[in-house]
């Protein structure tokens, strides 16, 4: 019997994004494709796809806020004792519903044409078996069509393996972008940040933070922090393609965040994954006096010293025998957070990098309000 293979596949709608002084205007799909192939044949019809809507961005925090002369920048701030973002469902901007179904349906058919690669091959696999069998037991020589049936098989098999891996590599969103030369000028410049934070010697995620009784405690600092040290880098996801690599933040307890042009997507797995507008990400930056009692990075600035144990007043407690000198250390703090939900702080021992990214970023998000 002869074999053959016929599967449906809709091509992904892409996503077109138009940067300009008037906002953001973003198409999903307008006209899309389907592609129906078989084991010897190829069929093409049009189908519609598409949502379209232009946002004006706004921000409510455009000009990020520093403070250089405050040592401790949870005092400023509300403190949870656990810093993370609320569940991934609830995080998902509206409008940014068709990007996200685009990315799960290129999720979806990229499962399936791989559960598909697998029987070909298995088929594929039959195929060779049988034709070797046949010649093992004789019957091969006899009926010349065994052989010219399988070699038939076979080549339609490869075939359909070729095509099946063709279509795998297509399972993505297009992300196309067309900035305003300023506008690009100026993301441009947020991308430029981002390769110089990204170098910082050291980056930590901040997962935690509390008060603490100075007095009871014998110490300088108000503030107790944990901390993960991660690393920052320039990679994209899987199912999305662009000419700009995503900015990735690792997270170290939560979703990962991949920062695009308009949008933020927090990702833990192919399904379970959020995306935000960019007009609703608020980013406060500020600095923080850091006792550090580890290695000092090499990057940073010791801007003062105390003590492991100190008085009231700040001087060292001579009680102790043991009480050592301790560097205090200027590091630079991004938080990132929006009204759905988001909450992710990150500390940088180059306070000079995460001050120059913060006002680039904030430059671009000006350019929408």
């Amino acid at each position: 019997m002869a074999w053959s293979y016929r599967k449906r596949v809709k091509i992904i709608p892409g996503v077109h994004l138009n940067f300009s002084k008037k906002g953001i205007s973003t198409s999903i799909g307008a006209k899309g494709l389907s592609i129906n192939f078989s084991s010897n044949s190829t069929t093409v019809s049009t189908n519609i796809l598409g949502i379209s809507n232009r946002q004006k961005f706004k921000n409510s925090n455009p000009t990020p806020e520093y403070s250089s002369n405050y040592p401790d920048y949870y005092t400023q701030n509300n403190l949870y004792d656990n810093i993370f973002s609320a569940d991934i469902h609830e995080i998902t901007s509206q409008n940014m519903q068709g990007i996200k179904e685009a990315i799960l349906l290129a999720h979806h058919q990229k499962k399936e044409l791989a559960a598909d690669l697998i029987k070909i091959r298995k088929a594929l696999s039959i195929t060779k078996t049988k034709k070797i069998l046949s010649y093992l037991f004789l019957y091969g020589f006899i009926n010349k069509n065994i052989k010219k049936n399988a070699n038939r098989d076979i080549k339609i098999q490869l075939d359909a393996i070729n095509q099946t891996e063709n279509m795998i590599e297509k399972c993505c969103v297009n992300l196309d972008i067309n900035f305003d030369p300023e506008i690009q000028r100026k993301f441009e410049t947020v991308y430029e940040a981002f390769k110089h934070l990204m170098a910082s010697h050291k980056i930590w995620d901040i997962t935690s933070a509390h008060f603490q009784d100075r007095i009871v405690a014998r110490s300088s600092a108000s503030t107790v922090v944990n901390r993960r040290e991660i690393r920052f880098a320039l990679k994209s996801l899987t199912y999305i393609q662009s000419e700009y690599q995503a900015m990735y933040l690792k997270n170290a307890n939560g979703a990962d965040i991949y920062i695009y042009p308009a949008f933020i997507i927090m990702y833990t797995n192919e399904t379970n994954f959020a995306i935000i507008g960019i007009d609703e990400l608020n980013l406060h930056h500020t600095y923080t006096h850091f006792r550090e009692t580890s290695i000092v990075p090499r990057d940073s600035k010791i801007i003062d010293h105390t003590w492991a144990k100190v008085n009231k007043n700040g001087t060292r407690d001579k009680r102790f025998s043991n009480n050592y000198k301790i560097p205090v250390v200027k590091y630079g703090n991004i938080n990132f957070t929006t009204k759905t939900g988001m909450h992710e702080e990150y500390e940088f021992s180059n306070y000079e990098s995460a001050e120059e990214f913060s006002r680039a970023f904030s430059n671009f998000q000006r350019e929408f309000i």
